[in-house]
């Protein structure tokens, strides 16, 4: 089973994360499937960049995010497409 979390990169106390599409059962920081997204939890305000296009796909196809995902595209809502003129 597939699953959307966090991988944990950056130096000691300095941490940065990968929001990555990976086997479940994997360690932490193994090889993922896919890159979705990244968050910098030190940078003020915080800085989340997440795919939104292709963490959709990967819903749709079974992967499950963990809480931490979910409350991170919550807050992180993909912006509006622009109006056709």
């Amino acid at each position: 089973m597939l699953a959307i979390r966090l991988a944990r990169f950056g130096s000691k106390k300095a941490p940065t994360y990968r929001l990555v599409v990976i086997e479940k059962d994997r360690a932490r920081d193994s090889r993922a499937v896919e890159v979705v997204g990244h968050y910098n939890p030190r940078a003020e305000p915080a800085a989340v960049v997440i795919d939104h296009e292709r963490l959709q796909f990967w819903i749709k196809n079974g992967a499950q995010p963990t809480d931490v995902v979910k409350r991170l595209v919550k807050k992180n809502p993909a912006a509006a497409p622009a109006p056709a003129v």
